[in-house]
């Protein structure tokens, strides 16, 4: 534990809002261990049960974790505040963003009059017209489309589903490495996560089978494009994966599609696998715009009821002016031939750095020839030694830590804004950070 900091209190409330205090202050950083139960009892004049039950809550909510003999410690991402990542020095290139090129994404256009109602949009949350144009969306694609809702953005789905079908200390299966917001949201939900490896066919079927056997309530998986690898489902691993699940068929799995449009071909689905339950969630914010938060979800009646009834309670409905919003740009010609241009200019600007990398003997993950999306994840040994000896070149990539629990390490590259020949340069570059490193690190 920091020295400066020291732990007052003396109910288990006020313990841990002790403990809370410290981490939101920075105070307590992460890995920052916490006095042994005997110990801070002895120093504070309380008995050792009131210490452990304010330990209890604090894992409960995410803000620390127990390592065994290593005692209990700051979690790596407290529920108190999610991972922001660092900003971009002046004069680097961002490629750590993972977002679209903004010349791919059109302008958004409210409706030009929204006309006041009466009461609230409670009683029909969902605009008819959206309503059918995400079933359509959903059904293009073999997703089952018999019960669709809305929600406000993948995180907002994921979250709220999580929350109704599970308890505190509940374990959630979660792709490793995988989507860095998502692995701050499940401890914030006071939810273990149990890592499961990724493959260039996504989530491996000994690692799904391994956190099945051992009870997790709910997996959280990536069809295609998976974050950070771009690995996307086969036909074989899907059907490996379903026929596993089918035997659990309590356990909710989420699918977080949210590349699609502007990453090729439509990868197998779970959620066409005949499941107990299960619920498929598409965003449009690689799509159409970051700031238009907004997602389809479609499920089984029993998982888009409970969602459904816990947003009543809460923000009620999505915005029928974003609703609209997004009526006009799923229905507008010019949008889909820009999306399209999109889609094709981020696969050849990905090929070509991977094309290049490769000639140059740094392998990418998913095999020769790499996966899909926005970014290429690139294994290597020192993370840190790449990330600062690419800055001095000019770059600015996302060291892998931010993505990865138990999996090696690597660095994330943002390709959706990089050009064919800084593409080239960038390997180049690339190349002689790693060879650098070599030389002055042993790997």
């Amino acid at each position: 534990m920091a020295t400066q900091y020291s732990i007052q209190g003396t109910t288990a409330k006020g313990l841990a809002a002790s403990v809370e205090r410290g981490v939101t202050e920075g105070e307590l950083a992460p890995g920052d261990a916490l006095p042994p139960v005997r110990r801070l009892a002895d120093e504070l004049g309380i008995s050792p049960g009131t210490v452990a039950t304010a330990y209890k809550e604090l894992r409960r909510r995410g803000l620390v974790v127990t390592r065994g003999r290593g005692g209990t410690v700051v979690a790596e991402a407290p529920s108190v505040a999610s991972r922001r990542p660092p900003r971009v020095p002046p004069g680097l290139v961002d490629l750590a963003s993972g977002l679209p090129d903004p010349a791919f994404l059109p302008v958004l256009r409210p409706p030009a009059e929204v006309r006041p109602v009466y009461g609230s949009h409670r009683a029909a949350p969902r605009l008819s017209a959206l309503e059918e144009l995400t079933r359509a969306w959903f059904a293009r694609d073999g997703v089952p489309a018999e019960r669709v809702t809305f929600a406000h953005g993948a995180l907002d789905c994921i979250g709220r589903l999580l929350s109704v079908e599970l308890r505190p200390g509940d374990a959630v299966a979660v792709e490793d490495p995988g989507f860095h917001h998502l692995l701050d949201l499940v401890p914030a939900l006071g939810l273990r996560m149990v890592p499961v490896a990724v493959d260039g066919e996504g989530i491996t079927p000994e690692a799904l089978g391994a956190a099945l056997r051992a009870g997790v309530r709910a997996v959280v998986c990536s069809p295609r494009v998976q974050c950070p690898t771009g690995a996307s489902f086969s036909t074989g691993r899907r059907d490996e994966l379903a026929a596993m699940l089918r035997e659990f068929p309590e356990v909710l799995v989420v699918e977080d599609d949210y590349t699609v449009e502007i990453a090729g071909p439509v990868a197998p689905t779970l959620a066409a696998s005949g499941l107990g339950r299960w619920a498929q969630v598409r965003t449009v914010s690689k799509r159409l715009g970051v700031d238009l938060r907004w997602a389809g979800v479609a499920g089984d009646p029993v998982t888009v009821a409970r969602h459904d009834g816990r947003m009543l309670m809460t923000s009620g409905w999505v915005s029928h002016v974003l609703q609209e919003t997004v009526v006009g740009l799923f229905s507008d010609p010019a949008v889909a031939g820009l999306v399209a241009a999109g889609e094709a200019a981020y696969a050849e600007r990905r090929g070509v750095l991977v094309e290049a990398l490769e000639a140059r003997g740094v392998g990418v993950a998913g095999g020769p020839g790499g996966a899909s999306g926005l970014n290429v994840w690139v294994p290597v040994r020192d993370e840190s030694a790449v990330v600062n000896g690419l800055r001095t070149r000019g770059w600015w990539v996302a060291a892998g830590a931010r993505f990865r629990i138990a999996s090696p390490t690597a660095v994330r590259i943002t390709t959706a804004t990089l050009e064919g020949a800084e593409g080239r340069r960038l390997a180049a570059d690339f190349a002689d950070v790693l060879g650098e490193a070599e030389a002055t690190y042993g790997g």
